[in-house]
C-alpha cells in the first residue's frame, strides 16, 4: 500500500479548503440574492395593497416619521366619522390611527373587520432582526416605498439617486423603491408637488 507523502496530504487539504471556501462564498451570494428577491416581492405586495386601499378610501394612508404606514387602530380608536373621503373629516379619522408594525399588523379597513384585508400581514425586511426595515413616505395623495438591497448595484432595481436622498431603511441607506404612478423616487414628495404645480402654472 502506497501512503501519501506529507506534501501530497497538504495539497489535498488545500484543495478541500478551497472547495469549502468557494462553496461558502457561493452560498452567501445565493442567500443574499434570495433576500433581495424577497424584498422586491414584498414591496410589490405592499404597493398593490396600497392601491386597493386608495380605491376604497379615496386617499393613501399617511406615513409616520419613522416610515411606517399609519393605518392601524390606535389607543384612542373610536367611532369613525361618515364620509372620511371628505378632507375636513379625514383628519379626525387619521388621529385615531397609529403606524402599523412591519411583520405584525395587517393592512385592512379598520372600520369593518369582516372586510377582506388588503394585506393579512404587512411584510417586514428579511433581516429586520438585524436592524433593516422598509420605509414609507406619503402625503395621502401619493406615496414612495423604499427598501435596502444587500447586493447594491448588482441587483435589479438599484437606484443611485435614492441613495443620494440618504433615507434610512433601518440601519442602512435605502437604494431601491417603488412609488405610485409617475411619482419619482429620487426627490421628496414636496419637491415633486412643487414641480407639478409649477408645470401647471406655466400651461
Amino acid at each position: 500500500m502506497k501512503f501519501f507523502t506529507k506534501n501530497e496530504i497538504i495539497g489535498v487539504l488545500v484543495i478541500l479548503l478551497l472547495i469549502l471556501v468557494l462553496t461558502g462564498f457561493n452560498l452567501r451570494i445565493s442567500l443574499r440574492r434570495s433576500r433581495d428577491a424577497q424584498r422586491r416581492a414584498d414591496v410589490n405586495d405592499i404597493v398593490n395593497a396600497l392601491d386597493k386601499y386608495q380605491k376604497d378610501f379615496g386617499f393613501f394612508p399617511p406615513s409616520s416619521d419613522d416610515g411606517k404606514i399609519i393605518a392601524c387602530k390606535g389607543a384612542n380608536f373610536g367611532t369613525i366619522p361618515s364620509d372620511i373621503k371628505d378632507e375636513n373629516r379625514r383628519g379626525y379619522f387619521i388621529n385615531m390611527l397609529r403606524g402599523c408594525d412591519w411583520g405584525d399588523d395587517s393592512l385592512r379597513d379598520v372600520g369593518d373587520d369582516t372586510y377582506q384585508a388588503y394585506l393579512n400581514r404587512i411584510p417586514r425586511d428579511p433581516k429586520a432582526d438585524e436592524g433593516l426595515a422598509y420605509f414609507y413616505i406619503s402625503d395621502m395623495n401619493t406615496f414612495q416605498l423604499y427598501a435596502y438591497l444587500e447586493g447594491g448595484k448588482t441587483e435589479e432595481g438599484f437606484r443611485r439617486g435614492i441613495i443620494e436622498r440618504n433615507l434610512q431603511c433601518g440601519n442602512r441607506v435605502c437604494n431601491f423603491g417603488k412609488a405610485y404612478g409617475e411619482t419619482p423616487l429620487e426627490i421628496s414628495l414636496q419637491e415633486y408637488e412643487n414641480e407639478v404645480s409649477k408645470g401647471n402654472a406655466q400651461k
